[in-house]
């Protein structure tokens, strides 16, 4: 069972606050990410559960930009006790069997048991410092980083790209400044 992907959803939930702004947006994303039949079945009351999910979720990739690992790992275990975990083998969309977190229950219990636990298993098996927040101003996004040699330090080439741009751009600007 690949839990990263799990992970990269709670990435794509503390990223995508737009998207929980109202129940269309919610099954757009949904629809967008292959989740058809929670997005025919999610309700408002999955929307305001994973409102708060993600403040949640932002505040465990917070706690790793900062270093405070012991801070991640109280977070998680307290979000593993409010979604326990209910594994169940799955066959869909021609797919082999496989294991899923869990299928039943409501759509917002679905995806927070899948966060959690893929934040954990990132976490338990290649470090807090894994998880974090975009390094570039002003992004906040989080990130999820599962680069080899641990560099990944912003959400997106973009952000990365700005960031090098205006590390240069100041270089030479005090370059400059020196030399006159």
């Amino acid at each position: 069972m690949d839990l990263t992907s799990y992970a990269e959803l709670a990435v794509l939930l503390v990223n995508r606050a737009e998207d929980l702004s109202s129940l269309d947006t919610l099954r757009a994303l949904l629809e967008e990410t292959g989740r058809t039949e929670s997005a025919a079945r999610v309700n408002r009351r999955d929307l305001d559960a994973l409102r708060e999910l993600r403040e949640e979720l932002t505040d465990v990739f917070e706690s790793a930009s900062t270093g405070d690992e012991a801070d991640v790992v109280e977070r998680l275990n307290g979000l593993l006790v409010r979604h326990p975990v209910h594994p169940q083998i799955s066959g869909h969309d021609g797919q082999a069997w496989h294991m899923h977190l869990t299928e039943g229950g409501r759509v917002a219990d679905a995806l927070a048991v899948g966060s959690v636990m893929g934040l954990a298993s990132v976490v338990t098996g290649l470090g807090a410092d894994r998880l974090g927040i975009c390094q570039a101003t002003p992004c906040r996004n989080a990130y999820l980083d599962t680069s080899s040699n641990r560099s990944r330090r912003y959400c997106s080439e973009r952000c990365a790209s700005r960031a090098n741009v205006a590390a240069y751009r100041a270089r030479q600007n005090k370059r400059n400044g020196q030399g006159q």
